[in-house]
């Protein structure tokens, strides 16, 4: 397989994307996950370069004025996160990534690399699935569930740029479509 491709993952929140990514690093050991940048403090034991690259609001800004992310949003006010192109070129070098982002980050992110870049939307079967597996969780409240369903139906907006769409209505047949479609992009 081919070293320097990028796979990015983008879906709402209860679509299962995180079990799919997990699943796809622990069956190709070809791919690195990328580390972001944000401004936010580091939370418990999160490290430098390990879990995010740390930076202040004032250093984040400077970074983008001058060039230095693929991708940033900045989701609240001073509080930023992207995707830096010194951390991610090092790692192609090296092996393949896989990319974990927003839709925004996903869409800037595959207009960045292009043909290098597979980008898998994933989405639940309906927005009443995606209500059902957000109340399953049982550790969001019901306020914040209609917050991310309300979201989630603007996020699938974007799923028309991805390269493909997974509905992940049954986790079987997603894991086998999911290596499939990475596979034959890997091998082109």
């Amino acid at each position: 397989m081919k070293k320097g491709k990028v796979v990015i993952f983008s879906a709402p929140s209860g679509s299962g994307k995180s079990t799919l990514v997990h699943f796809l690093m622990e069956q190709d050991a070809s791919f690195g996950f990328s580390v972001s940048a944000t401004s936010r403090p580091p939370r418990g034991a999160e490290q430098h370069g390990v879990d995010y690259f740390f930076y202040t609001p004032d250093e984040f800004r400077a970074r983008i004025a001058a060039d230095e992310f693929v991708e940033y949003e900045e989701v609240y006010p001073g509080r930023f996160y992207g995707t830096l192109k010194s951390q991610v070129e090092q790692q192609l070098m090296r092996q393949n990534i896989l990319f974990d982002v927003d839709v925004k980050g996903g869409c800037n992110l595959k207009k960045y690399y292009g043909d290098r870049a597979l980008f898998i939307f994933v989405q639940a079967p309906s927005i009443e699935v995606l209500r059902e597996r957000l109340v399953r969780r049982g550790d969001t409240s019901m306020e914040e569930i209609e917050r991310r369903v309300s979201k989630a139906e603007y996020e699938m907006t974007f799923s028309k740029f991805a390269d493909r769409v997974i509905v992940n209505d049954d986790l079987v047949n997603a894991k086998k479509e999911l290596m499939t479609v990475v596979e034959k992009f890997l091998n082109e």
